[in-house]
């Protein structure tokens, strides 16, 4: 009985690779659209809230073009492009930032999210890499 040797190629880091591609991929929808809701001044948003840097149109362009970027590396993730490694760890580190400082305003969800972001960030460290194999053994 001969045994295809291909069946048994095990990738340890292919689902630590979907954990961070679908956990980055929500991450920037959900940015893309508070992005958009501030740049259309929604009233989601509190009117009279002041901001120490620019104002919510400012920030509505950021959170959008932030959750772009997010989007296009979780692509780059799933053709496993040492690129979007990088910038997917980046962009964890930034949304991790980002969770600490609205900690005041949402302290559940932010701490929820800030560990997503750290085993998002994990994740890539270990297994986002093109040597990712080499760790099977």
């Amino acid at each position: 009985m001969h045994v295809d040797p291909s069946t048994y190629d095990v990738d340890p880091g292919r689902p630590w690779l979907i954990f961070a591609g679908v956990m980055l991929g929500i991450v920037g929808l959900l940015n893309l659209i508070y992005g958009i809701a501030m740049i259309g001044e929604s009233s989601f948003f509190v009117a009279d809230t002041k901001y120490v840097l620019a104002n919510l149109n400012f920030w509505g362009w950021v959170l959008a073009c932030l959750g772009a970027g997010q989007l296009i590396t979780v692509a780059g993730i799933y053709m496993e492009q040492e690129w979007a490694r990088w910038l997917g760890i980046t962009f964890a580190a930034l949304n991790m930032i980002a969770n600490f400082l609205a900690i005041a305003s949402y302290p559940a969800l932010s701490l929820i999210l800030f560990f997503v972001d750290v085993i998002i960030i994990w994740g890539l460290f270990n297994y986002g890499g093109r040597d990712r194999r080499s760790l099977a053994g």
